[in-house]
């Protein structure tokens, strides 16, 4: 049975966004020192790219060797290829552009330019997921050191909105989500089940406009309502708050 997840709660914004970047250091060159190698899942957003920036600006960022992380995405807006709005465009910008990656590391979900429409897409992202993983993986995608979520006003995570189709796939591990009822309509998207294969799982939260939804999928919810709640890691589930986002919940830590 999973933990129950942890919460840290830091004084604003870009104390957590600092403070969560030395957490992800630390955690992979941890992995790196046991296993040789690391993975990351990123997410996009003001608060997942502003984890990138304090990263890139972090003294401690070189004790990362950057040349033996794999780079994975937890959805993308099925946008073309550099399009400022994917999450792969700004997170070059924020961070990827300034370390030295290994390219063939670097896992970028399709773009619209390319052959495939969002849900053949959403294959070929399941395939190269599956080619990654190993024996020890648990089923088709790699064991993810770290899976990082932003956790949307609607409690939406990744590209899985509430009552959506995507969020009640149990089989696949990567699907075209489409109608959802942001901009960009059409996404591809990791489900529950491969967000749920990660070791830990950290969502991030922070500002007034996130405060319900926090509170609402740490009360239980059903997953099916709020994605928020279904999205939990094999070891480790990790909520990081600011106090504006942590304002609604019924016991702070």
């Amino acid at each position: 049975m999973t933990a129950a997840p942890r919460l840290v709660v830091h004084r604003d914004k870009e104390l957590m966004a600092a403070a969560t970047a030395a957490r992800l250091i630390t955690t992979l060159v941890d992995a790196q020192s046991a296993r040789g190698h690391a993975s990351v899942v990123l997410t996009g957003g003001r608060n997942g790219n502003g984890l990138l920036a304090a990263l890139g600006s972090s003294p401690a960022r070189d004790a990362v060797d950057w040349s033996r992380l794999d780079l994975w995405w937890g959805d993308e807006r099925f946008l073309p290829d550099g399009d400022p709005e994917r999450n792969h465009t700004q997170a070059r910008e924020a961070l990827l552009d300034a370390v030295p990656l290994d390219p063939a590391r670097v896992h970028p979900m399709p773009a619209s330019d390319g052959p495939y429409e969002a849900d053949a897409a959403a294959e070929v992202y399941a395939a190269e997921l599956a080619a990654a993983a190993g024996p020890d993986d648990h089923g088709s995608v790699p064991t993810f050191d770290v899976l990082m979520l932003g956790v949307g006003p609607d409690t939406h995570v990744a590209s899985l909105f509430p009552g959506l189709p995507a969020v009640r796939e149990t089989e696949r591990m990567v699907v075209g989500v489409h109608g959802a009822p942001k901009p960009p309509p059409t996404r591809v998207s990791l489900t529950l089940p491969a967000i749920r294969a990660a070791r830990e799982v950290w969502l991030l939260a922070a500002g007034e406009d996130k405060a319900e939804a926090a509170a609402t999928a740490l009360s239980g919810a059903d997953e099916v309502r709020a994605p928020a709640a279904g999205a939990r890691g094999r070891s480790h589930t990790l909520w990081l708050l600011d106090e504006a986002a942590a304002s609604k919940l019924p016991d702070r830590p």
